[in-house]
């Protein structure tokens, strides 16, 4: 694969992550596509045989570039596993800024619209969802059996409430056309997950781990 090949395909793949997250997948055309990546339709048909194949990369595209942005941040590090967790929270606020696309998530944004037309798109973009709650499953646990948590739920179930009041802060933010609002969502989830471990001490002094890699 030529330097130019992998250029043109690059950016196609960052026009359809941006577009998609305004647009829609149903509004977006190969053409808007094109446009935004200045590249002739001649070129995206030389690397995708369809609008579906492109959103199909994209969604692996979103996949890699999380694992790499979540699991190389700074929190990694922290001995205590809830300190990880809470900190991956404030994390989550923090990326809030920017313009409505660049802070909501594509995933969430596709599976909205594609979840009943375009079921493979769905389950790529699921796949994204559920494999970011995975990550977080590990520092739950370890958090669980440190902090002697009650057994009233589940590390899956919590890692997935979290992704869940994230996308629904995403939906909020677009309809308030502002972060405030998801902000608010996300120190309402800092909150809940201290509650969970409220009036609790560890019950070993926690190993400090090294930083996971992708």
């Amino acid at each position: 694969m030529t330097a130019m090949h992998h250029e043109s395909k690059a950016a196609l793949l960052d026009a359809a992550l941006s577009i998609f997250r305004v647009k829609g997948y149903t509004a977006t055309r190969v053409e808007d596509i094109c446009e935004a990546a200045e590249l002739t339709k001649g070129s995206f048909f030389h690397h995708f045989k369809s609008k579906e194949e492109l959103a199909l990369a994209a969604a692996d595209q979103w996949i890699a570039a999380s694992e790499r942005l979540f699991l190389s941040a700074p929190f990694r590090s922290l001995p205590d596993p809830l300190d990880r967790l809470l900190a991956y929270i404030d994390f989550r606020k923090a990326l809030l800024t920017g313009s409505l696309h660049e802070y909501t998530c594509f995933a969430g944004t596709m599976i909205q619209e594609v979840y009943e037309t375009h079921p493979a798109v769905r389950d790529a973009c699921e796949k994204s969802i559920s494999g970011h709650a995975a990550m977080l499953v590990a520092d739950i646990e370890e958090a669980m059996r440190l902090y002697g948590a009650d057994g009233s739920f589940s590390a899956e179930s919590l890692a997935l409430y979290t992704q869940a009041v994230m996308q629904g802060a995403f939906i909020l933010a677009k309809a308030k056309q502002g972060p405030a609002v998801a902000a608010d969502c996300v120190d309402h989830l800092r909150r809940h997950v201290q509650m969970l471990f409220a009036a609790r001490q560890p019950s070993a002094k926690p190993v400090h781990r090294k930083k996971r890699g992708a």
